[in-house]
């Protein structure tokens, strides 16, 4: 079922990040971190996730895609568009997925 090296792997890789994470959460009571690092951590999960969508949706095999015919492009300038309006996660992802799949049926890519 498991190949044993694959089982070691997945071992050692778990008791590295456990090994790594422990000491933090086991002193998290004890730490106090500086307001402006507290702030700054705020910005860590926006930039996360743009560091993810924006490759997946500007960059093809051939280089960038930054025409009216890419859905993907489309699709993420709505879903914005509609985020920022409506301020809904639900109303975003099903109007930007929609946006998408009647792009790429309809118009092209």
């Amino acid at each position: 079922m498991f190949n044993p090296d694959e089982v070691l792997l997945l071992g050692g890789m778990t008791l590295v990040t456990f090994l790594i994470r422990y000491p933090v959460l086991a002193m998290s009571d004890r730490i106090t971190l500086p307001p402006r690092l507290l702030q700054a951590l705020n910005y860590v999960p926006p930039a996360v996730l743009m560091a993810i969508v924006v490759p997946a949706v500007l960059v093809t095999d051939d280089g960038l895609w930054l025409a009216p015919t890419n859905p993907r492009l489309v699709g993420a300038l709505v879903a914005l568009g509609m985020g920022l309006w409506k301020k809904n996660l639900l109303i975003t992802i099903l109007v930007g997925m929609g946006t998408f799949l009647f792009w790429q049926s309809f118009v092209g890519g």
